[in-house]
């Protein structure tokens, strides 16, 4: 029932004995303690030997259903429900930014009475976290799905884009999309390629800890995000998260050379194979490359399809290579490999790959190594799997690489302008430059 979310089996019936919900004020009577609180909610996977409750000291508590003797009502307690406080004052000079929010950390807050995390995304309740942003732009939000990053398939890809255009179209400054950090660098890449040409700047922002944690980057980011979004004068699609873990500076990373690299540190986001383009500090922008400046939408056509039906498989020691027959079985149309260093595979992988060619999969070779870029002449296995008609995928993200396929397999039919497509530096994903090290100039290799 859903006033016991997560609550199931021997749980779920004593609490329903008592016609207790969550939030209810009970007294739990144990052997020897009593304790007294309100009922808090639990995930879907719980068991169903405890039962929690927030105690008025602020901990939660989780009592043993073995372990109680009764369990009275206090007091009924009331659904959560949160009250935003007044949307600051608007300056009516202001640019009006559109906050397109999909789900993840960053547009959640948490419920103090009992413990749930909400989504958060109105502008009523933006202002409420971050009021200070009434003071860059006028802020309109919008929900286009609330999911877990993970879930993210191509179906959201482009439904956000076909959003992101529609906001564009309106005459918004700019575009924030606040995103699961999880598979961010998964959208801020496809949307790289179906937005190529915005006339605006499109912003993707992420949070790795929640609002209620006074360790939370969400304001922060959302911040810099903002202040892109309405004053800078370039444009194209960027990735914002903290520089470091200081709040003293957001890096902005190109939609299609960033790459998470933590699962939980403020920083977690890095630009691979090149420098941030550049950093937001206070309230100032500093940029540290030429960017394309912004335009008018007039003439702006993006191009929103996306194959479903292309994979990415990370090569390794005992590889199956039946594993490529089964998605040319299953007619899948492409397939990105992610090999070892300069773009590897064994060779017991060559037949399957030979007719997934023949019959019309593409399949192009990224590397496993985080730095540096895929070279396919030097040694007999790269020159073989040239030979087959693999293609070489440069310095391109896996990830990156990934959804570039999709997009050039969802809008290009013709094979040879496909594969010419994917071998082609679109959005800044292919680099002739590439770095010694982290942070050190570009230099030709």
């Amino acid at each position: 029932m859903e006033e016991l979310t997560g609550y199931h089996g021997s749980a779920l019936e004593r609490l329903k004995k008592y016609s207790i919900s969550i939030g209810d004020q009970v007294s739990i009577n144990v052997t020897g303690k009593e304790y007294s609180g309100s009922l808090l909610p639990r995930y879907e996977h719980s068991d169903d030997k405890h039962i929690v409750v927030k105690l008025s000291s602020g901990y939660n508590i989780g009592i043993a259903i073995s372990k109680i003797i009764s369990i009275s009502k206090i007091a009924d307690g009331s659904k959560p429900r949160f009250k935003p406080p007044p949307i600051p004052e608007i300056d009516p000079s202001l640019p009006k930014v559109s906050i397109l929010g999909t789900g993840g950390t960053i547009a959640s807050r948490i419920d103090y009475k009992t413990g749930a995390v909400h989504p958060a995304f109105s502008a009523e309740e933006i202002y409420s976290i971050i009021p200070d942003l009434s003071r860059y732009a006028e802020i309109e939000a919008d929900v286009v799905f609330n999911l877990a990053s993970e879930n993210m398939r191509s179906q959201e890809w482009s439904k956000l884009a076909e959003s992101i255009f529609e906001k564009i179209r309106s005459g918004v400054a700019g575009v924030v999309i606040g995103h699961g950090t999880d598979t961010m660098a998964y959208t801020s890449a496809a949307l790289s390629f179906a937005l190529m040409g915005t006339p605006v700047p499109i912003i993707l922002v992420g949070s790795q800890r929640s609002t209620d944690r006074p360790s939370s980057d969400a304001a922060l980011n959302m911040r810099a995000a903002v202040i892109l979004a309405s004053k800078a004068e370039f444009t194209g699609v960027y990735l914002v998260m903290h520089s470091s873990m200081n709040d003293d500076s957001v890096s902005i990373h190109s939609g299609t050379k960033v790459r998470k690299n933590h699962t939980s540190r403020r920083d977690a986001f890095e630009s691979i194979n090149a420098s941030p383009v550049g950093y937001v500090r206070g309230e100032n922008i500093e940029l540290s490359s030429n960017l394309p400046q912004r335009g008018t939408s007039k003439g702006f056509a993006p191009k929103t399809n996306f194959e479903e039906k292309v994979t990415l498989l990370k090569f390794n020691p005992g590889f199956d290579p039946t594993l490529i027959d089964t998605l040319r079985e299953k007619g899948y149309r492409g397939l990105v490999l992610e090999g070892t260093g300069l773009g590897h595979v064994s060779s017991l992988c060559y037949q399957p790959i030979k007719k997934a060619i023949t019959d019309g999969m593409m399949i192009g070779m990224s590397s496993q190594c985080v730095w540096g870029r895929v070279r396919m002449t030097v040694y007999s296995t790269g020159r073989e799997l040239l030979n087959l008609g693999v293609i070489p995928l440069d310095n391109m993200l896996s990830e990156v690489a990934l959804a570039k396929m999709m997009w050039v397999l969802g809008n290009y039919h013709d094979q040879n302008e496909a594969k010419k497509m994917m071998t082609t530096n679109l959005a800044g994903e292919i680099q002739e430059r590439s770095l010694i090290e982290r942070g050190s100039p570009e230099i030709r290799e």
